[in-house]
C-alpha cells in the first residue's frame, strides 16, 4: 500500500504582453514554444499515433464527426508547436495557451519537483521569445482571467483497469469536491466572470458544470473520462481537470498524494479489509456540482452538503472519512508501531499521510477561528495557499475600506484586490508570491527544482527520452510519451528526400502517401515503450555505453528490456 505510482501534471499558462493587452494569445503561445526550442532539436516532431482523445473510460467511443474540434488533440500540426524538454517533458501550444507537460514520475514529490521545474522552463522560454520578437511576453500560473475564461492545470495517474470506472468515478467525485479545502489556490471574485464580489477557495470550481464527461474545454466535468492511457492494457490513465494551478508546494503534494492513496484504496479494498461499497454509498453527494461550488464559496468551512443517503456532511467530514479509510487499510496491510502509527512501506507514503492528517487538523482549527484569528495564523497559511492569499487581500481590503465589514460587496469589488490575485500568479520573479516565498512551507528545495529542469526522472521511460535527446538530437525524428522514432544513419546517405516525408509517414493516414514514403525512405526505426516504468536508468544506462547512433541505442534498449519476449522495435515506420 503505497502512494507511489506513475503520475504527472500538465499546466496551461496564461500568456500576454504586459505593454499591450490586444496581442493575439495564440501567436504569443507559438512564440513561447519557439523560445523553448533549440537549433539542434527543433526538427523533432510529436508522434500523435498513440493519442486517442475520444475514447471514453465508460466503455464507449465518441464518433469523430461528433467531436468538437477542440477535443481532437491528436490532430498533428506542421508548425513548431511541440518541444521535447531536456528533462523528458513536453512544451507545446494547447489552443490559446503554452503548456508544459511534466515527465512521468513515480511519486508525488518527484511529480511536484518536475511540475515546479516547468515554471522555470516556461519563464526562460518566454524570456527568450521576448528577445526574439522584441516584445515582452508575460506568463501567469493561474486558471482565470476574471472575465469568463479558464485554462487548466491537469493531473494524470496510472490506475488499474481492472477496477470498474464507476467505482473510480464515485470515489473521485467525493474527493475532488472536498479536497479544495486544502488544495485551493484562492480567488477574488465569485462566478465565472466574477459576477459577484467576494473571495473563494478555488479558482477552477466555478467553471465545472457537469459530474462526469469526456470533454475538457466546455461543460467541464468533475470526473473526466478520457481513456488515453499511454501505457499497457492493464492500466488506464485517470485524467483530472478539476484542480487549481497552485504556486505553493504543499497543496500540490496533497493534491497528488491523497488522490494516489484513494486510487490505491479502490484497487485493493478487498485485501485491505475495507468495505468500499459502503464507504462510497455514504459519501455519494446528491448534487456534486452544486456541492463543488458550495465548498469553494464557503470560507467558514462548515457548509453542510446534501448526500444521497439523506445525511448532511461538511467537506471536512468527508475528507476525514476518506483519510480514516486509507489509514485503516494501511493498518490492516502493514500493521502499526508501538505508538499506534501505521508502518507505511516507504518514506513518500509516510510523509503524504502525515501531511494529510495535519491538513485535516489545520482545517479544524480554521473552522473554529474567526477572521481576526485567521489573519494571524502563519503556520496554517504556510501550507494553505487560499489562506495565505486571503490574508493578503483581506488586509488590503481593510486598509482600502476601513469602514467596511467582511461581507461588504463594494469593498470586495475593488479592482486593486483583483490585481493582487493576478500578481500572485506572474512568473517573472516580480509576483506577490515571490515576495512571501520564504514564509511558505517548501519540502522540495530550489536546487532540486533547478536540477529537474535539466535531468529526467530516473525510474520511468522519461529517462530514455531525455538521454537520447541529449546524445543524438539530430538523429531523432519524432517522440511521444510511449514511442521514439529515429533515423538509421547507415542508410541515411542513400535517401534522396528531406525531413518532411519522415513526418508525413508518422502523421498522415493516407495509405497512398505511406506507400510512397516507404518506397523512398526505409531508414526510420521506432521503439514502442508501452510500460511507463520500463526503459528507466537502472534498466538500460549501462547498455548505452559507447553507442554511436540512436538506432543502435534503440536496439540495445529493446534487447535489454524485452530479452526473450515481445519485440517492440520495428523498421520502416
Amino acid at each position: 500500500m503505497s502512494v507511489r505510482r506513475v503520475m504527472g501534471t500538465e499546466t496551461e499558462y496564461a500568456v500576454s504582453r504586459e505593454d499591450s493587452p490586444i496581442d493575439n494569445p495564440v501567436q504569443l503561445s507559438f512564440d513561447v514554444v519557439q523560445g523553448a526550442s533549440t537549433d539542434i532539436s527543433s526538427h523533432i516532431r510529436w508522434d500523435y499515433r498513440q493519442e486517442d482523445p475520444i475514447n471514453d473510460a465508460r466503455g464507449t467511443r465518441l464518433e469523430r464527426a461528433s467531436a468538437r474540434p477542440d477535443m481532437l488533440t491528436d490532430t498533428p500540426s506542421w508548425h513548431i508547436t511541440n518541444v521535447i524538454a531536456s528533462n523528458g517533458g513536453r512544451i507545446y501550444v494547447d489552443h490559446a495557451h503554452p503548456e508544459y507537460s511534466a515527465p512521468e514520475s513515480a511519486d508525488p514529490f518527484e511529480a511536484v519537483k518536475y511540475d515546479a521545474a516547468g515554471d522555470l522552463l516556461m519563464h526562460d522560454a518566454a524570456e527568450r521569445a521576448s528577445r526574439l520578437i522584441g516584445k515582452h511576453i508575460l506568463l501567469h500560473r493561474n486558471n482565470v482571467d476574471g472575465k469568463g475564461a479558464s485554462w487548466g492545470t491537469h493531473e494524470s495517474y496510472r490506475s488499474l483497469r481492472a477496477v470498474p470506472f464507476a467505482v473510480v468515478s464515485q470515489m473521485m467525485t467525493a474527493h475532488f469536491v472536498t479536497r479544495q479545502l486544502y488544495t485551493g489556490s484562492g480567488r477574488v471574485g465569485i462566478g465565472e466572470r466574477g459576477e459577484s464580489a467576494g473571495y473563494q477557495l478555488s479558482q477552477r470550481a466555478d467553471y465545472i458544470h457537469t459530474r462526469i464527461g469526456l470533454q475538457t474545454t466546455f461543460d467541464r466535468p468533475i470526473v473526466n473520462t478520457r481513456d488515453e492511457s499511454h501505457d499497457t492494457e492493464a492500466y488506464r490513465r485517470l485524467h483530472v481537470i478539476v484542480g487549481d494551478a497552485n504556486r505553493m508546494q504543499v497543496p500540490q503534494l496533497l493534491k497528488l498524494g491523497t488522490t494516489s492513496m484513494l486510487l490505491w484504496l479502490t484497487e485493493h479494498a478487498r485485501e485491505s479489509g475495507v468495505h468500499l461499497e459502503g464507504l462510497l454509498e455514504e459519501l455519494t453527494l446528491a448534487d456534486p456540482v452544486k456541492a463543488l461550488h458550495q465548498v469553494s464559496h464557503d470560507l467558514t468551512l462548515g457548509v453542510r452538503l446534501s448526500m444521497e443517503s439523506g445525511e448532511e456532511l461538511t467537506a471536512m467530514q468527508i475528507q476525514t472519512r476518506l483519510f480514516r479509510a486509507v489509514a485503516e487499510a494501511g493498518s490492516t496491510v502493514h500493521g502499526c508501531d508501538e505508538q499506534g502509527q501505521v508502518i507505511w512501506p516507504d518514506e513518500a507514503t509516510t510523509r503524504i499521510m502525515a501531511m494529510w492528517k495535519r491538513a485535516i487538523e489545520d482545517l479544524r482549527k480554521l473552522a473554529e477561528s474567526d477572521d481576526e484569528t485567521r489573519l494571524e495564523m502563519s503556520d496554517q497559511s504556510s501550507r494553505f495557499e487560499w489562506l495565505f492569499k486571503w490574508q493578503i487581500v483581506e488586509g488590503l481590503r481593510r486598509r482600502y475600506h476601513p469602514e467596511s465589514g467582511m461581507s461588504d460587496a463594494a469593498s470586495w469589488a475593488d479592482p486593486r484586490l483583483r490585481a493582487v490575485d493576478l500578481s500572485w500568479a506572474r512568473l517573472d520573479g516580480r509576483s506577490i508570491f515571490d515576495r512571501i516565498r520564504t514564509r511558505v512551507d517548501a519540502p522540495i528545495g530550489d536546487a532540486a527544482i533547478h536540477d529537474a529542469c535539466r535531468t529526467p526522472p530516473n525510474d520511468t521511460r522519461a529517462w530514455l527520452r531525455a538521454e537520447l535527446l541529449e546524445r543524438f538530437p539530430q538523429e531523432i525524428v519524432a517522440m511521444s510519451w510511449s514511442s521514439i522514432t529515429v533515423r538509421d544513419m547507415t542508410q541515411h546517405a542513400t535517401d534522396t528526400g528531406g525531413g518532411v516525408p519522415d513526418i508525413a509517414v508518422l502523421q498522415d493516414s493516407s495509405a497512398g502517401l505511406q506507400r510512397d514514403v516507404r518506397q523512398r525512405h526505409n531508414a526510420l526505426w521506432s521503439l514502442d515503450m508501452p510500460d511507463a516504468m520500463s526503459f528507466n536508468r537502472k534498466q538500460i544506462a549501462d547498455a548505452l555505453d559507447g553507442v554511436q547512433h540512436a538506432k543502435d541505442a534503440l536496439e540495445l534498449c529493446e534487447a535489454r528490456v524485452h530479452a526473450g519476449g515481445q519485440r517492440h522495435i520495428i523498421r520502416s515506420v
